[in-house]
């Protein structure tokens, strides 16, 4: 009679699920339950936060209790025009947002491309994204003035120069292999760069430009603490001058929101857009 052989873990067909899977390296977990530990992340927060307030652990004049932002929030928005806030913040960022695309892209391509074109830019801008961009403010107000050119100038610092080195990153982890491959056949070099170099780099560059524009959100508070009359921050400056913590929360839970909501829809433009990467 034939021994039967040991179960093995490794025998264990492809995609089966097994429990713990996603506890080992590089593990798959379903979606369902991907939601429900990252719901589970949101509620556990509100409930060390309502536990806190509920205690008085902490002075509600320092961390107002959730129930007392979500009413500060509704009074924002109720008799504030806190909506009209919203929208300018949205504008400023998205629009400096833009503008660092609109320069980064074509700049970083040509410095990942062409290796006279890097030895020509490249420190200059590595010089140039370590320089905070809240150090230029007072020179943009002598430059541009106080109005909306500032507040997306800083943005547009703020961003350009390091997604410019990421995309030329990018550009230059093209697989040589096929690089190679297309001279071997006769392909031109524009053909090269429009056929396998940008093909293959479009989906890194992709999600480089996702995460620059969470880091465009976190300038947006800068650029509209200096003398902004409209604006999250302007509001949030405003509610800091008179001690109105809530009001504060408030302020800094919406651009989170917003910005994760951007993020969400960029992530799910992108599966749309590179479904063959898988």
């Amino acid at each position: 009679m034939r021994a039967e052989r040991p179960l093995d873990a490794r025998a264990t067909p492809a995609g089966s699920r097994r429990p713990g899977r996603g506890f080992k390296p590089l593990g798959e977990i379903p979606a369902s339950l991907y939601t429900t530990y990252a719901a589970a992340g949101f509620l556990g927060l509100v409930a060390v936060w309502s536990l806190l307030t509920s205690t008085r652990a902490v002075d509600p004049l320092f961390l107002p209790s959730p129930a007392e932002i979500l009413r500060r929030g509704w009074e924002l928005f109720r008799d504030m025009g806190f909506g009209a806030d919203v929208a300018a913040t949205v504008l400023r960022v998205f629009l400096g947002f833009a503008a660092a695309s609109a320069v980064a892209l074509p700049l970083g391509i040509l410095m990942g491309v062409y290796r006279p074109i890097e030895a020509l830019v490249e420190p200059l801008v590595s010089f140039a994204r370590y320089m905070p961009a809240s150090a230029f403010i007072p020179l943009l107000i002598l430059w541009v003035g106080v109005g909306e050119a500032e507040k997306v100038a800083v943005i547009f610092l703020g961003s350009v120069f390091s997604l410019v080195l990421m995309v030329a990153v990018h550009i230059r982890q093209a697989q040589r292999e096929l690089v190679e491959a297309a001279y071997t056949l006769g392909a031109s070099d524009a053909f090269v760069v429009r056929h396998v170099i940008l093909p293959n780099a479009w989906p890194a560059i992709y999600d480089t430009l996702r995460l620059v524009l969470g880091w465009a959100w976190t300038y947006i508070i800068v650029a509209e603490l200096v003398a902004a009359d409209s604006g999250i921050g302007h509001v949030i400056l405003q509610s800091q001058r008179m001690l109105n913590t809530g009001n504060i929360i408030f302020g800094i839970l919406v651009i989170g929101v917003i910005g994760l909501v951007s993020d969400l829809v960029m992530k799910a433009a992108g599966r749309a857009l590179f479904a063959w990467r898988g």
